[in-house]
């Protein structure tokens, strides 16, 4: 069993609230779960306005599959221009 993990720092300009941060996570969330099978989440920053930690993870029993599926997550927020993408980290164990 290989468990990925993609960790995303983004930076949200727009947002002037929690709640202008909140819907645009929500859209985040919705679009990746409703087109993948991975969990996601708000892992940090969840008090700052502009700014968010967004973790991806999948199982499975290959890590190409793992890869494949994580790469095609990155691609699809990296296109989304409501915010921004800081840092990035793909991991496996």
């Amino acid at each position: 069993m290989i468990i990925g993990l993609l960790t995303i720092e983004i930076i949200i300009p727009l947002s002037a609230s929690l709640k202008d941060k909140r819907m645009t996570l929500n859209s985040i969330r919705d679009r990746v779960r409703k087109k993948f099978n991975v969990s996601i989440a708000e892992v940090d920053y969840m008090d700052k306005w502009q700014r968010s930690l967004i973790a991806v993870a999948a199982v499975s029993a290959k890590k190409s599959f793992i890869e494949e599926i994580l790469n095609k997550v990155f691609q699809l927020l990296d296109s989304d221009m409501s915010f921004e993408i800081i840092k990035y980290n793909f991991e496996y164990r």
